[in-house]
């Protein structure tokens, strides 16, 4: 298990987008743009069931996350991870935290009542790059 440094945690913090790596069943990797968070050392994300991302984790608990500073494309987190948990525990209350974080909105606005929101937490094995040292994405 690796440690997240406080810059990566306050990049994390930054409504900047996500790309998680996943292993479909098929093998194949699949990448998709999320909305992401931070708690402790570990990077979490929002999404749905029955979506490939869940089915994909359930079957294997390996991701890839990049997260680059829109303004910098050089000043980046890369971590290489293990998912620890999925939870349906507060999914709807994150989702709108992050609706708020990425879009200024009070509540999540794409909401669609007939999916079952899911919070994925990624503890990080090895951390491949880190925003540069005393920067926090505040460019």
């Amino acid at each position: 298990m690796a440690k997240l440094s406080e810059a990566s945690r306050k990049f994390l913090q930054k409504p900047y987008l996500a790309h998680i790596a996943t292993v479909s069943t098929s093998g194949r990797p699949q990448l998709s743009v999320v909305w992401v968070d931070v708690d402790g050392d570990d990077i979490l994300f929002n999404t749905a069931e029955g979506r490939a991302k869940p089915r994909n984790l359930h079957a294997n608990p390996a991701v890839a996350v990049s997260v680059l500073d829109p303004q910098d494309h050089y000043n980046l987190l890369l971590v290489q991870g293990t998912v620890v948990e999925m939870t349906h525990e507060g999914a709807d209350d994150h989702i709108d935290f992050l609706a708020k974080k990425y879009l200024g909105a009070e509540s999540y606005p794409f909401r669609d009542p007939a999916q079952q929101r899911v919070i994925v937490r990624i503890r990080a094995d090895k951390v491949l790059a880190e925003p540069r040292a005393g920067d926090d994405g505040a460019s």
